[in-house]
């Protein structure tokens, strides 16, 4: 066991609810692989908020956090991509 687990703003978890159920499997099952690494190659950080990280699952990402001295993922926001990064 790695140690790490997720929590989600109360707004990550709302938007995660309104998704359609296909696409928020593949959401569910993304964000819960990221217990085993935090820091996939395939996350990248965010231009301009470099503590900020994004996964990205067709065409949803996932914008999150790293707290490494509590091993904690903090799932910030979700959304499909044209409007996710809006008031970040």
């Amino acid at each position: 066991m790695s140690g790490w687990h997720i929590e989600f703003t109360s707004s990550a978890r709302r938007r995660l609810e309104r998704i359609h159920p296909e696409p928020r499997g593949r959401i569910e099952t993304a964000i819960a692989a990221l217990v085993d690494d935090p820091r996939p190659a395939s996350a990248k950080r965010l231009v301009g908020r470099t503590e900020y990280w994004r996964i990205r699952v067709g065409s949803y990402r996932v914008v999150y956090t790293i707290e490494d001295d509590r091993l904690v993922i903090l799932v910030l926001t979700l959304g499909h991509r044209r409007d996710v990064y809006r008031g970040l």
